[in-house]
C-alpha cells in the first residue's frame, strides 16, 4: 500500500439526514443520540463494505470516499451501489436522507488525511439539493458507471460556487452491466497481419519504399501487431519514438534511428546535414536538407524496416518527414511502420492509414487471457476488457498478482488501481521516472529520489511487475527504462500533487543541464521541463519569475535554433511557448517569434506591437529593428512600399550597430536584401546586404545558407558579367539556391546541356526541400527560346506563390508570365496576365516592366502600334531603374519588336543594339546571338 499525498480521480458521497432539528424537538436527547450512534455506524460499515472510507462526519452527514487510500477499477460504481444500499436502509433507522455523488480529482493523502478538491464541494451541494430519499449523482459518476445503472431524467442544478449549470440525475437502481457483444464491432488479426507482411513484399519486389501505418485507441494492440509481423519479416529493423512532451523536438524518432544505424551517407551535403542533425558539428542544416540526407542514408542501407511509434506526437516537420520519404524514396526496399492514436488523423485527416486497429473479437480475447486463471477470472477479464489488449493485460498482472478482478470504469481506473498496489518505494520511483518521460534513465530516478538507497532493486522489481522494461539510454553511461505503456506512465505523473511535480521538473532539468550535454536538443527539453514547473506553480499561485524567465531562455534559444535552420512549425511553437511564460519578453524573443509566423500579415501585425513595446521601454534600437523588419513584410504582403521598406530598414541599422546587435544586424541586413533591394530589383544592393548579413551571420554565430542564397541571386541577375560571378558562386557552399543560380548562369552562357543536367537535379532536391524552383525552370526555358514551356513554369510557380500566401509576388510572376505567353504567340492569355498584373499599382519596378511589356507585344501584334509603343517606352523608364542588364535588354527587345511591327526599321535596329551591348556586356551568348541574328535580317540587303 502507497501513502503520502496524491492527485487521485475518486468518487465522493454525502449523506444527511433530513429534518434532524426537528427530529430533536420530538425525540428525547438520550434516545436522540442512540439513533444518530445507530446512523452513523450503519452508515459507515455499508460504505466500508463497499471500499470506501468514511472520512469525517459533519453534524448530522457521513462524507465518504471511494478510491482513498487504495484505488479500485470500480470506484464509481461502488459508490452507487452504497448510495442505494443507504437509501435503502435509512427508513428501517426510522430517518429519512439524501445522497449526492460526485467523481472528480482530489487531493488525497495529505497529513490532514481529507481529500480535498472541487468534487468534494460539488459532491456536499448534490446532497443539499437532493429530494429526501433521493440519490443525485453527477455527470463524471455516470460517464463511469454507465449501463450498470438506471437514472432518472436530468437536472441542470445552479449550484452555489459554480459558474455553469450542473448536470445530474437521479440515481434509481444499481445493477450489473449487460454483457457486450462483440460480434460485428470487431476484425481479426490475421487479415492486419498478412497486409504488413505483404506490404514488406511489395517492398523487396519493387524495390520501392512502402508506408504503413497502424491507427487505433491506447492499448489496442498496435504494438503487438507490429511485433507479431516483424517476426514474419527477414529484415533489419530500427526503431524510434516521438516523445510525449514533442512540442518542437521535431527529430527525436529520426535521431534514435539514425544512432542506430551508426552510419553517414556516402554523399558529402547529406552526411553534413546528418552531422549538424546529430549535433556533431557547427553547422545547421535545414529542415528540408535533413529529409533528404535522411531519405539518402535509408535507401543506402536498405533494405530496411523503420518504426515510428507514437507518430500522434510527431512535430509537423517529422511528419513532412515521414511522408516525403515514402513519396520521394525510389529504387531501395524499405518499409516505414508507423504507430498512431486516432488523434493523428485530428491533425491530418489526410495522413495514408493502411490499417485502422479494432478492438479484439471476444475469441481472440479469450485467448490472449488463456488458461492461467480460472474460467470465472477470464470471463470476467474478457467482458471487462472490451477486446482492448492492455485491459486484459492490465487485469491479468493484477489476478497474477492475487487481486480480485472487477469491471474497470475506465483504463486511468484500472492503471490507478494498479499503481496503488506498489510499495511506496517502488511508486516513489516510478513516479520520478515518470517526471522524465516515457523513457527515463537511473540517474534521474536516484537524482530525484536520493533516500533511496536501493534504486536497482527497485527498478528490476518494476520489471518483474511489467510496468517498465530496459531500453537503449539516451544519455551515456546510464541505464534506462521505458514504461510498457504511455498509459502507465501518465497515471504515475498524474497523481503526483502540483507542487511536487513542479519541483521534480525543476530538479530533473538542474541535473540534466549536468549530464545531458549530448543531447542534440537539449534546450528544448530543458525548456519544457522549466517550463512545466513554471506551469504549476503559476496554477498553485506560487508564481515563480526566475524559473519562468529561465524556462523562456531556453525555449528561445530553441526555437531560434529552428527558425535559422528552416524549421517554421517548431520554431513558432517554441518562441510561442517562450513569449507566453515572461511579462515584458526580450525585444528579440518578440520579433524571432513575429518572424516566426507563416502569414506575414501576422508579422506585421506583431512587430509592430513589439515596436510599440520597445518605445515604452527606451529601446530605440529594437523599436527600430522592428519597424524595419514590418516594413519588408508589409512587401510581400502588398501593402508597403520599397520607399518605406528601405528608409525604416536603414534607419536601424546605425542603432542596432550602436548596441552591437549582432543578430539584430544579421536580420536586418537579410530583411533589406530580400525585402527591399529584391523588390526593386536592385541587385548590386542585394549583394551588398547578403555580404553584410553574412558577416554579422558570423559574429553571431549563425549559419550563411539564406545569405548565400541571396547573395546568388544578386550576383546572377546583376551587372557583374556571367564568367565572373561563375567564379565567385564557386567560393560558396554548394546549396540548392545556390545550385539554381549556378544552373542558370550556365544557360545564359550557352551551355544548356549542362545547365539542364545542373538545374534538374537541383529542383529534384529543391522539391524535395519544399521550396520552389520553377523561376530557374523559366529562365532557363526562356533562354533556350522554349517561351511555351517558361510560361507553365511560371503557372506553377503561381500556384506555389499562392499556395504559401506570398501575396505581394504575385503581380510580378503574373507579368512574366504574360511576357512569356506574348513571345510564345498566345496574346489573348497574355492580355489576360498582363491586366491582372496591371491592377497592381504599386508593384516593383520589374512588375511594372513585365505587364507592359507584355501588353505592347499584344497591341503590335494587333496593330495597334501608339498604344504598342507607348507602353513599351513607359517599360523602358520602369526597367531602367534596376540594374539588370538583362531586364533593360529584355525591354529594348520587346521595343524593336513594337517598332518592327510598326515598319520602322531604323528605330528597331537601334533599340536592338542597345539591347545587344546589354546581353554581351552580362555574358547572355545565347541571346546575344538571338539579337545578332535579327539585326542581321533586318539590315539593308
Amino acid at each position: 500500500m502507497t501513502s503520502g499525498a496524491h492527485r487521485k480521480v475518486v468518487t465522493v458521497l454525502f449523506c444527511d439526514v433530513v429534518g434532524s432539528t426537528a427530529l430533536g424537538e420530538s425525540v428525547d436527547p438520550e434516545a436522540l443520540q442512540g439513533l444518530l450512534a445507530r446512523y452513523f455506524e450503519r452508515m459507515s460499515g455499508i460504505v466500508e463494505s463497499h471500499g470506501g472510507s468514511v472520512e469525517k462526519f459533519i453534524g448530522d452527514a457521513v462524507m465518504a470516499v471511494f478510491g482513498v487510500p487504495v484505488a479500485h477499477e470500480d470506484d464509481a460504481l461502488r459508490a452507487c451501489r452504497a448510495a442505494v444500499e443507504m437509501r435503502d436502509t435509512l427508513p428501517e433507522l426510522g430517518v429519512e436522507g439524501r445522497i449526492g455523488i460526485n467523481t472528480g480529482e482530489v487531493l488525497a493523502g495529505t497529513e490532514e488525511r481529507l481529500a480535498t478538491g472541487d468534487a468534494v464541494n460539488v459532491a456536499a451541494r448534490l446532497e443539499q439539493v437532493a429530494e429526501p430519499g433521493e440519490v443525485l449523482i453527477g455527470a463524471e459518476t455516470l460517464a463511469l458507471v454507465g449501463d450498470a445503472v438506471d437514472v432518472g431524467e436530468e437536472r441542470l442544478l445552479n449550484l452555489k460556487g459554480k459558474s455553469e449549470l450542473v448536470s445530474t440525475h437521479p440515481l434509481v437502481t444499481v445493477h450489473h452491466a449487460a454483457e457486450r457483444s462483440h460480434a460485428s464491432a470487431f476484425v481479426g488479426r490475421q487479415r492486419e497481419l498478412q497486409q504488413l507482411v505483404e506490404s514488406w513484399d511489395r517492398a523487396l519486389a519493387g524495390p520501392r519504399c512502402e508506408l504503413v501505418t497502424v491507427v487505433g485507441d491506447p492499448g489496442v494492440g498496435k504494438s503487438r501487431l507490429v511485433a507479431e509481423a516483424l517476426e514474419q519479416i527477414d529484415a533489419r529493423v530500427l526503431r524510434g519514438r516521438c516523445l510525449s512532451y514533442g512540442q518542437g523536438i521535431t527529430y527525436w524518432p529520426v535521431i534514435e534511428v539514425v544512432k542506430q544505424l551508426a552510419m553517414l551517407p556516402h554523399d558529402e551535403a547529406a552526411a553534413k546535414a546528418i552531422r549538424s542533425l546529430l549535433g556533431e558539428s557547427e553547422a545547421v542544416a535545414g529542415t528540408d536538407e535533413i529529409a533528404w540526407a535522411f531519405r539518402k542514408l535509408l535507401e543506402e542501407q536498405a533494405p530496411l524496416v523503420v518504426c515510428f511509434d507514437d507518430i500522434q506526437w510527431g512535430e509537423e516537420t517529422f511528419l513532412e518527414l515521414v511522408e516525403s520519404t515514402a513519396l520521394l524514396s525510389t529504387g531501395a526496399p524499405l518499409l516505414l511502420l508507423c504507430m498512431a492514436r486516432p488523434e493523428l488523423l485530428d491533425r491530418r485527416p489526410g495522413w495514408p492509414v493502411t490499417l485502422r486497429l479494432e478492438p479484439l473479437p471476444r475469441e481472440e480475447a479469450e485467448a490472449l487471457v488463456g488458461k492461467a486463471v480460472s474460467e470465472e477470472v477470464r470471463e470476467r477479464i474478457v467482458r471487462a476488457s472490451a477486446g482492448n489488449p492492455l485491459f486484459v493485460t492490465e487485469m491479468l498482472a493484477l489476478a497474477g498478482e492475487g487481486r480480485d478482478v472487477e469491471v474497470p470504469a475506465t483504463l486511468r481506473a484500472l492503471l490507478a488501481a494498479r499503481l496503488d498496489q506498489l510499495d511506496d518505494s517502488e511508486r516513489r520511483l516510478l513516479e520520478r521516472g515518470a517526471v522524465e518521460g516515457e523513457l527515463f534513465h537511473r540517474g534521474t530516478v536516484q537524482a530525484l529520489a536520493p533516500e533511496e538507497t536501493e534504486v536497482t532493486p527497485r527498478l528490476a522489481a518494476l520489471v518483474r511487475r511489467d510496468l517498465v522494461r530496459p531500453d537503449r539510454p539516451m544519455l551515456p553511461s546510464e541505464d534506462a527504462y521505458r514504461f510498457r505503456h504511455l498509459l502507465i506512465r501518465d497515471a504515475a505523473y498524474d497523481a503526483l500533487p502540483k507542487a511536487t511535480r513542479a519541483d521534480l521538473h525543476r530538479r530533473f532539468a538542474d541535473w540534466l543541464a549536468d549530464h545531458g550535454q549530448s543531447l542534440v536538443e537539449l534546450d528544448e527539453i530543458l525548456g519544457y521541463h522549466l517550463e512545466q514547473a513554471a506551469r504549476y506553480l503559476g496554477e498553485l499561485g506560487r508564481p515563480d519569475d526566475d524559473l519562468a524567465e529561465e524556462a523562456s531562455s531556453r525555449l528561445a534559444a530553441a526555437g531560434e535554433l529552428a527558425r535559422w535552420r528552416g524549421d517554421g512549425m517548431a520554431a513558432h511553437s517554441l518562441l510561442g511557448r517562450a513569449v507566453k511564460l515572461v511579462d515584458q519578453p526580450d525585444i528579440q524573443l518578440e520579433i524571432a517569434f513575429a518572424m516566426s509566423h507563416v502569414a506575414a500579415r501576422d508579422a506585421d501585425r506583431l512587430l509592430e506591437e513589439a515596436a510599440r513595446r520597445a518605445d515604452s521601454r527606451a529601446d530605440a534600437g529594437g523599436a527600430a529593428l522592428a519597424r524595419g523588419l514590418a516594413a519588408q513584410m508589409r512587401l510581400w504582403t502588398g501593402e508597403g512600399s520599397i520607399e518605406d521598406a528601405e528608409e525604416l530598414g536603414l534607419a536601424a541599422l546605425p542603432l542596432l550597430e550602436e548596441g552591437q546587435d549582432h543578430v539584430g544586424l544579421a536580420q536586418m541586413w537579410f530583411a533589406l536584401a530580400f525585402g527591399a533591394y529584391n523588390y526593386a530589383c536592385r541587385f548590386e544592393q542585394i549583394v551588398h546586404a547578403a555580404e553584410m548579413a553574412r558577416s554579422y551571420e558570423t559574429l553571431a554565430g549563425r549559419p550563411h545558407q539564406r545569405s548565400d542564397g541571396l547573395r546568388a541571386l544578386g550576383l546572377a541577375y546583376g551587372p557583374r558579367p556571367v564568367g565572373e560571378v561563375l567564379l565567385a558562386l564557386d567560393a560558396l557552399d554548394s546549396t540548392v539556391r545556390v545550385d539554381l543560380a549556378r544552373a542558370t548562369l550556365l544557360a545564359k552562357s550557352d551551355r544548356i546541356d549542362d545547365a539542364r543536367v545542373l538545374v534538374r537535379a537541383a529542383a529534384e532536391h529543391a522539391r524535395e526541400l519544399g521550396q520552389a524552383a520553377q523561376p530557374d525552370l523559366a529562365e532557363i526555358e526562356s533562354l533556350s527560346g522554349h517561351h511555351d514551356a517558361a510560361a507553365e513554369q511560371l503557372g506553377l510557380w503561381l500556384e506555389w506563390e499562392r499556395e504559401h500566401g506570398i501575396t505581394g509576388n504575385l503581380a510580378f510572376t503574373l507579368a512574366w508570365q504574360g511576357r512569356e505567353l506574348a513571345l510564345a504567340g498566345r496574346f489573348e492569355e497574355a492580355e489576360q496576365r498582363a491586366a491582372q498584373a496591371r491592377e497592381h499599382p504599386g508593384s516593383s519596378p520589374g512588375t511594372q516592366a513585365y505587364w507592359r511589356q507584355a501588353a505592347a507585344l499584344v497591341n503590335a501584334s494587333r496593330g495597334e502600334h501608339t498604344d504598342a509603343e507607348r507602353l513599351a517606352r513607359e517599360a523602358l523608364t520602369h526597367v531602367h531603374q534596376t540594374d539588370s542588364p538583362e531586364g533593360q535588354a529584355d525591354a529594348y527587345c520587346d521595343l524593336a519588336e513594337v517598332l518592327e511591327a510598326a515598319g520602322r526599321r531604323d528605330e528597331a535596329i537601334a533599340a536592338l543594339q542597345e539591347a545587344l551591348e546589354r546581353y554581351e556586356r552580362k555574358g547572355i551568348v545565347p541571346l546575344a546571338r538571338r539579337v545578332r541574328e535579327r539585326l542581321e535580317a533586318l539590315q539593308p540587303a
